[in-house]
């Protein structure tokens, strides 16, 4: 695999690695990864489209631009990738046409089914999607645990809109699937977060699928505040500081879930995924040293699937609350991953809200929040 860099910045494109023997003309998927109104401007796709013909060109809004080594704002990170043994397939499906966010996921895993299927790339709308139900929709329809990664997009903290695009100017409301396909293609993945829980496990009593109203029998918002001292007067953006873990029952697996709104007059909290009645839950909050030892861990776990090789190319997805806790900071959690690859691997990325991976190479793809989530790639 051969693969071409460059970024939007400071309303100039600026190269920034190329392999010696790419072929822009024979270029077969671009991700681009940006602001969302940089990559709303017409003029980016144009651009894109001048420079790689042939290609299948992917768009997300992001709440901060993954490119190497840094972290940026008000950027459009792109990476264009040639694959010389690898064929892949593109498909989109608008959650406007009639279908619910279970059902665009089944869709979309059916639209790419092939024996030789190796690996799904997903992006969705951030705002309009229950990623819970977006992803149980990929995993019925598949059986053989075919591993599937992706992101919801982002809008920097705001959660109004949030745009994706498929080989046209991104909108709202499209969810976006790339399938690999071929014996030549090795993917890892891992997805670690690094917080901390505190309080008493308690249990959801009354939910409808990913809004939340009562945990233990009372006011799930009320009890929240109660844990928020003066961060109170900050939601619902203060909330990203403080996810919920949600524990299954029968499951010591632990997810972890971010609030995306709040609505005072039904005293409840909607998540980005979904809080099933009976499951236990327990607040969470940030402790540094481990969000960035998490990112570390997401690299090497990231490793698992490539046979001791150096990947083509790492693709990050980072919670935006992540973002918001690190602040001066956040470059570290993107150094610790470089650390792990090399110098010499391109990386790429983008903050979510919310991140999609298995939590191991024999387990189904799980929505995940607050998480670290890395690809890797490794044609050979």
């Amino acid at each position: 695999m051969n693969s071409q860099q460059q970024q939007f910045i400071g309303n100039t494109w600026v190269e920034l690695k190329t392999d010696g023997n790419f072929d822009a003309s024979k270029c077969q998927l671009v991700l681009a990864f940006g602001s969302r109104n940089l990559i709303a401007e017409p003029g980016i796709y144009s651009d894109l489209r001048a420079l790689y013909k042939n290609a299948n060109i992917l768009f997300s809004s992001t709440s901060g631009e993954i490119m190497n080594d840094q972290v940026y704002d008000e950027t459009v990170a792109v990476t264009a990738m040639e694959f010389l043994k690898t064929t892949t397939k593109c498909h989109v499906l608008r959650l406007s046409e009639n279908r619910n966010s279970f059902e665009t996921g089944s869709d979309l895993m059916e639209s790419l089914l092939a024996d030789d299927l190796a690996f799904v790339f997903v992006i969705s709308d951030g705002t309009k999607i229950n990623g819970s139900e977006l992803v149980a929709g990929f995993n019925s329809k598949n059986p053989d645990k075919i591993p599937i990664s992706g992101g919801l997009a982002g809008d920097a903290d705001r959660f109004v809109q949030t745009y994706t695009g498929l080989n046209g100017v991104p909108t709202e409301g499209n969810v976006i699937a790339v399938g690999f396909y071929g014996n030549n293609l090795q993917v890892g993945h891992g997805s670690v977060g690094g917080w901390d829980e505190f309080g008493h496990e308690r249990t959801i009593t009354r939910s409808e699928k990913n809004v939340l109203y009562e945990i233990d029998n009372k006011s799930a918002l009320s009890l929240y505040k109660e844990y928020l001292g003066d961060y109170v007067n900050e939601l619902p953006g203060s909330a990203l500081l403080f996810p919920l873990s949600l524990k299954e029952t029968g499951s010591d697996t632990t997810l972890v879930r971010t609030i995306l709104a709040i609505d005072e007059s039904q005293s409840s909290m909607t998540f980005a995924g979904n809080m099933p009645e009976g499951n236990k839950v327990r607040l969470m909050k940030a402790n540094f040293d481990r969000l960035i030892e998490g990112s570390t861990d997401a690299a090497r776990f990231s490793f698992a699937g490539l046979t001791g090789q150096r990947p083509d190319l790492a693709i990050l997805i980072s919670c935006v609350g992540r973002k918001l806790i690190l602040q001066h900071r956040i470059d570290e959690e993107i150094e610790a991953a470089r650390e792990i690859f090399g110098a010499e691997v391109p990386m790429t990325g983008f903050y979510s809200y919310g991140e999609i991976s298995p939590f191991n190479s024999l387990a189904r793809c799980e929505l995940h929040n607050q998480t670290m989530t890395i690809t890797t790639l490794k044609e050979i």
